[in-house]
């Protein structure tokens, strides 16, 4: 199989839900249509901006359906993350995505039953990687948020021959020490792309090719400019948007950055409804100055203003 290397930027995206925190499936055509339109794509669905973990398994395989048919004979592809902490399910949920075309699949480590070993990790995603054996499969480092610290350049090195679809790792993680050990790893031959927005530049300075995010959902402007700036050698441009990008997250953060987040997609036209619990919403009497906050940063004027960088994924 051949290796898939992602470049520029893939957006993570949001589940879509009703008022009432019920699926809405109607929503995906314009999330697609919206991502498009901003120069993404590939979209990466399902991981910890689209709240894999307050899903249900049927919501789930419905939800990777309705992308699928969405963008089928369109330009945006489709990675979808499977990761659960039941292995039976990640390992259906990678059967599916195989079956309706998914440019690639990506599994975290399960978060409540930790694995106490890197063999252990190893196992139970050669496990999820064998249901999808004719396609792409990413581990999907995020220990913030699932615990598990194992060493990346470890895991490369032992998963490498235990599942022969693995294709990289989606690197959601502040250690650039061992970021760029991975990406020498068994001479660059594994696909890492980058998972913290807020330091995207500096990892495009150790040799990051492609990023996937949640902000580039509504701020992709922001960064096609910094990647353009960057590949010019502009490092002043590229450090001024990688700031707006510090700004623009650190205020999100500041009213619950999921809930925060989701509501700007509203403000952009795109309804994705509110996040689900244990993640919060900002409040009705919150959100003028929410809105205000960004507009007092300039955030309306600088996703007005576009630079398409080089497309976000290539074969």
């Amino acid at each position: 199989m051949k290796k898939l290397k992602l470049t520029g930027l893939v957006a993570a995206t949001h589940t879509p839900f009703q008022a009432d925190g019920s699926l809405n499936l109607a929503l995906v055509e314009r999330q697609a249509e919206h991502l498009l339109a901003q120069g993404i794509s590939v979209a990466f669905m399902c991981g910890s901006t689209g709240e894999s973990h307050s899903l249900r398994f049927e919501e789930r395989r419905r939800l990777a359906e309705r992308w699928l048919e969405v963008t089928r004979n369109t330009a945006l592809k489709v990675i979808v993350h499977v990761g659960s902490n039941c292995l039976p399910d990640a390992c259906e949920l990678a059967a599916q995505a195989e079956r309706i075309g998914a440019l690639a699949v990506s599994a975290l480590a399960p978060c409540y039953f930790k694995p106490r070993s890197l063999a252990d990790l190893v196992a139970w995603c050669a496990a999820i990687a064998a249901a999808a054996p004719a396609t792409p499969f990413y581990f999907y480092d995020i220990p913030v948020l699932t615990g598990v610290n194992f060493c990346m350049k470890s895991f490369l090195a032992q998963a490498a021959d235990r599942i022969p679809t693995l294709n990289g790792i989606k690197f959601t993680n502040t250690d650039l020490m061992t970021y760029q050990q991975c990406l020498a790893a068994d001479a660059g031959a594994f696909d890492l792309p980058w998972g913290v927005d807020e330091a995207l530049l500096a990892a495009l300075a150790v040799g990051a090719k492609g990023a996937v995010g949640s902000s580039y959902n509504f701020a992709a402007p922001v960064y096609q400019r910094l990647l353009a700036a960057f590949e010019r050698g502009d490092l002043e441009t590229a450090r001024t948007e990688q700031r707006r990008s510090v700004q623009l997250i650190q205020v999100l953060a500041g009213h619950g950055y999921l809930g925060a987040a989701k509501a700007v997609m509203k403000m952009l036209g795109v309804d994705v409804g509110p996040a689900r619990l244990p993640n919060g919403n900002p409040a009705a009497e919150q959100l003028p100055r929410l809105r205000s906050e960004l507009e007092e940063l300039g955030f309306f004027d600088w996703i007005a203003a576009k630079e398409r960088s080089q497309p976000s994924y290539a074969k």
